[in-house]
């Protein structure tokens, strides 16, 4: 007796686009690193850009602070449009929008002739990079067949570690030989590079069956993001979550966003699928990924200040630190998925916060004079912990949606990975200037009243008075230092209960066997569909070169 193995299903993405897939990779990942770079620069640039006419433009520091935020706000606020823009007008022409609206916002910023006008440009750089995010990861999901998604978006993960950790190499680099500026200006030939590869590589793609906009959806999910993220921004600035500027906008904005839930729940047209939530696979994977981001932005916030403040090293030399944190994350996030092929999702994404939670509680073994060798494992450890845990999570949300949903889920991915960072931003930074204030606080009597305050928001203000002859502050350093310390360690003890939370989430609900990844957890094609799905791609292919519409 003979069997008849059942026939392979054919291939979803056309052969022309499936042939140039990896060049279209390396259009994506340049156009993801220009956009994840920027944040990480501009950081290093800070003290510059405070510094008077003509060497920096004079900034305060709450400008400084608005500088970054004002970035964020708008591009928290506009991710999950902008992902379901990418699905109903195509993703390519979303990407392409997105990349000349950055562009355009770096070249603003690199000529802005006060802070107000820093603060307004890179506000148009976040509407920009809004849209080029999600995009990025839904234009992977259609030009790669589903075996390849976990290599493919592996590299993808990399890329943004690698992009946060080289931020401050080049930033100090640009700024030891250019103006403050270049900081900005760099971005635009990337951007007109990235275009022209876009253009020529990269093919479009939509949700053959969109349904009509829903403006009101769109509309509460923005104001509750905004509302939300600028709460916690400013909770985070006073660190004081019980401020009327902090606590109103967070209670606004998560009433929006419930109010946004339930509509949804009932809408015609969602622009969110709330039943998406319901796959535990799904809905772990975004809180995993969330968490990982609260902790890894919370202590990027503190290891600056340590690496600079307390051990004296230069901006350069600060991101050169931090490179380990990179290579873990280039080495082994293309690498996540042999870990998943033998041990499954739920091993590795635990595995991986385990290894966070473990770096975190190594920070606590720093000290002022502690071997430097000492950060560079941590950072290693962290990055490789990354590393396990961004591939197969993204991986997971987008294996449970249908492809066509890739720029919505694309956006859910990323909106918890930013509220999560910018919360652990908040968090874990009003945490450690409150554990700072603590230990300061009974060293700053000498100092005349007024300047009490100012001496004991953070070390750079307590070290900036000591520095000031007039004041006679100079004993103040080293307490300020060890105040600094002691702070840090309980910030980091906060960070590793937030990757803990990770791991217990990763056991109880992510899928344990390694079949759930790339695919399983999605809803499945039948045959006829998958050659009707082809035929669709190729028909798009063929538009794409005629400049005729398709279907």
């Amino acid at each position: 007796m003979t069997t008849t193995a059942p026939a392979a299903a054919p291939p979803r993405v056309p052969e022309a686009i499936h042939k140039r897939r990896w060049a279209i990779l390396t259009v994506l990942v340049f156009s993801l690193l220009v956009v994840v770079l920027d944040n990480s620069i501009l950081n290093v640039a800070m003290k510059t850009i405070a510094s008077p006419k003509p060497t920096g433009l004079g900034a305060t520091q709450s400008q400084l602070e608005w500088a970054i935020n004002s970035y964020t706000l708008v591009f928290v606020g506009l991710l999950f449009t902008a992902g379901l823009l990418g699905d109903r007008l195509g993703r390519k022409k979303v990407l392409l929008f997105g990349m000349v609206v950055f562009g355009a916002g770096s070249l603003l910023c690199s000529m802005a002739a006060s802070p107000a006008e820093l603060i307004a440009f890179r506000a148009v750089m976040g509407f920009g990079g809004a849209f080029v995010l999600p995009a990025t990861l839904a234009i992977i999901m259609n030009v790669f067949e589903r075996e390849e998604h976990p290599k493919a978006i592996g590299i993808w993960s990399g890329a943004v570690g690698l992009a946060i950790a080289i931020g401050p190499i080049a930033g100090g680099l640009l700024l030891a030989h250019f103006w403050w500026g270049s900081v900005f200006l760099v971005n635009v030939p990337i951007v007109v590079a990235a275009l022209i590869g876009m253009v020529v590589l990269v093919p479009d793609s939509r949700d053959p069956k969109p349904g009509r906009l829903d403006p009101l959806g769109v509309l509460l999910s923005m104001v509750g993001l905004v509302a939300l993220i600028y709460g916690i921004i400013k909770g985070g600035q006073d660190a004081d979550f019980g401020v009327t500027e902090s606590w109103v906008p967070i209670v606004g904005g998560l009433v929006v966003l419930i109010a946004f839930v339930l509509y949804q729940k009932r809408a015609a047209h969602p622009v969110l699928t709330i039943s998406w939530f319901r796959n535990r696979h799904f809905s772990a994977s975004v809180v995993a990924i969330g968490l990982a981001f609260f902790a890894l932005m919370g202590v990027t916030f503190f290891g600056v200040f340590y690496i600079q403040s307390v051990r004296g090293y230069s901006p350069l030399q600060a991101g050169l630190l931090l490179l380990p944190l990179a290579v873990a994350q280039l080495v082994f996030s293309p690498r996540a998925r042999f870990v998943v092929d033998r041990f499954g999702v739920k091993f590795t994404v635990a595995l991986g916060m385990l290894l966070i939670a473990g770096s975190f509680v190594g920070f606590t073994t720093l000290g002022r004079t502690t071997g430097i060798w000492v950060l560079e494992v941590i950072a290693f450890v962290q990055g490789a912990g990354m590393a396990l845990v961004m591939p197969p999570a993204s991986v997971t949300i987008m294996s449970s949606l249908p492809r066509e949903k890739a720029g919505s889920g694309s956006a859910v991915n990323n909106t918890f990975r930013q509220v999560g960072g910018s919360l652990g931003v908040a968090v874990l930074g009003a945490l450690l200037s409150t554990a700072y204030r603590s230990g300061i606080s009974g060293h700053l009597g000498q100092l005349p009243a007024a300047l009490r305050g100012p001496a004991g928001e953070s070390i750079e203000g307590t070290l900036g008075i000591a520095a000031q002859p007039q004041f006679h502050a100079a004993a103040l350093v080293d307490p300020a230092k060890d105040a600094f310390v002691h702070a840090m360690h309980v910030t980091a003890l906060g960070a590793a209960g937030a990757a803990a939370l990770g791991l217990i989430v990763a056991v109880a609900f992510l899928p344990s066997k390694a079949a759930a990844y790339g695919g399983a957890t999605a809803p499945r094609a039948s045959a006829d569909d998958a050659v009707a799905e082809k035929a669709a791609g190729e028909a798009q292919v063929a538009a794409d070169a005629t400049g005729a519409p398709s279907e």
